[in-house]
């Protein structure tokens, strides 16, 4: 089974009983801290991450499989660009690669066993992937909360092959090679970890520009720098990571138009040609009006004249998320457009009946008169 898994482009593989998971009171006191914030999910299935038997009935054993998707590095983005995580600069989503792999390893599975149960997960199921990770002797869970190999860094995603068989268990990962280390902690833009191994995942970036589906925190804007989608700081500030395997699998290449990306065509898109540009990609789960709110908040923390344009076309969204957000973003342009982003606010005033743009377009008005002349 490790030698297909290798076969199909896994980088890794090792097995584990089909056995409650050692972190499942640590993941139940972060459920109860209210770390999830949206992600609603995770709280309605709670007791469905007890036991892999609730993902597939008769689990004995947990295949889990490391996909590496470092590919080169990133450009640098100049003003008017936002950059995009690594995992989602390709031409797929790395859901659909990783299941058309998994298929053919339970083909695989099911040859040498005809009647098993068997079913591969890709990060949607009920599942603590990274505590089964460990558990199958592929690293450690570090201090930003990912899981660490000492060959491998972090620049993987895991996914896991579920059976009624038993197979031949790895032995636990069982040390911490963390240290003294504290990167990632003190390299988070947005104070995301309370303390080591904890995620406050409603100060996470990623969490703010994918699974948010309301304006962000006011307080949390200036946080996300350049980020348009996802993040990668405390991945790339680790030193495991400056070793870290490169691949030359073509799902994960970045397309030219995601490093980084040109924010002001962003609002140029509508849903018909957001979905023909997105809709096979990882970027596609932000949908349309929550790209377009990050990329907003990028052009006010850039505070470049040259938004005006875009941020204009943005007030004028028809989804009001993306309007609050140029309003804010306008709020924040330099001396020299602050007239003009004064009088766009103003005549959106006018006209807005959503009471939270109405804030919004008022604290930027404020904001924009605070400016020194």
């Amino acid at each position: 089974m490790k030698q297909e898994a290798r076969r199909l482009g896994f980088a890794a593989a090792g097995a584990c009983p089909a056995v409650a998971p050692e972190g499942i009171d640590r993941f139940r006191r972060w459920l109860q801290a209210g770390y999830a914030g949206q992600m609603r999910w995770l709280p309605e299935r709670a007791a469905a991450y007890d036991h892999p038997r609730h993902v597939l009935d008769g689990a004995r054993s947990l295949l889990m499989l490391a996909l590496n998707y470092r590919s080169t590095e990133p450009r640098p983005a100049s003003t008017g660009q936002g950059r995009v995580s690594r995992y989602a600069w390709g031409p797929a989503d790395y859901h659909d690669v990783i299941h058309e792999r998994l298929r053919s390893l339970r083909q695989f599975h099911l040859a040498l066993r005809p009647q098993a149960q068997v079913r591969g997960v890709v990060d949607t199921a009920p599942l603590l992937e990274r505590e089964f990770a460990r558990q199958s002797g592929l690293g450690w869970i570090g201090k930003n909360t990912l899981l660490l190999g000492k060959e491998s860094g972090s620049w993987f995603f895991l996914a896991a092959l579920l059976t009624d068989s038993e197979l031949a268990y790895d032995e636990p990962f069982q040390a911490d090679h963390c240290g003294t280390c504290r990167a990632c902690l003190d390299a988070c833009p947005t104070s995301a970890f309370p303390r080591p191994y904890v995620l406050d995942a409603t100060r996470c970036i990623s969490y703010l520009t994918i699974e948010l589906r309301e304006q962000v925190p006011r307080e949390l804007r200036h946080g996300l720098g350049d980020w348009l989608f996802g993040c990668d700081v405390c991945q790339d500030v680790c030193p495991w990571n400056r070793h870290a395997p490169v691949t030359d699998d073509a799902a994960f290449q970045p397309l030219p138009a995601s490093d980084p990306v040109d924010l002001g065509k962003l609002f140029e898109l509508d849903d018909e040609s957001f979905r023909a540009r997105f809709r096979a990609t990882p970027l596609w789960r932000a949908r349309r009006r929550g790209l377009l709110r990050s990329a907003a908040l990028i052009l006010g923390n850039q505070g470049c004249a040259s938004a005006l344009p875009a941020l204009a076309r943005g007030l004028d969204d028809p989804e009001p998320l993306v309007r609050g957000a140029c309003a804010w973003a306008l709020g924040q342009l330099p001396v020299e457009a602050a007239a003009a982003a004064g009088r766009l606010l103003r005549e959106r005033l006018e006209r807005e009946s959503d009471p939270e743009v109405r804030r919004e377009l008022q604290a930027a008005l404020q904001s924009s008169s605070d400016c020194p002349s």
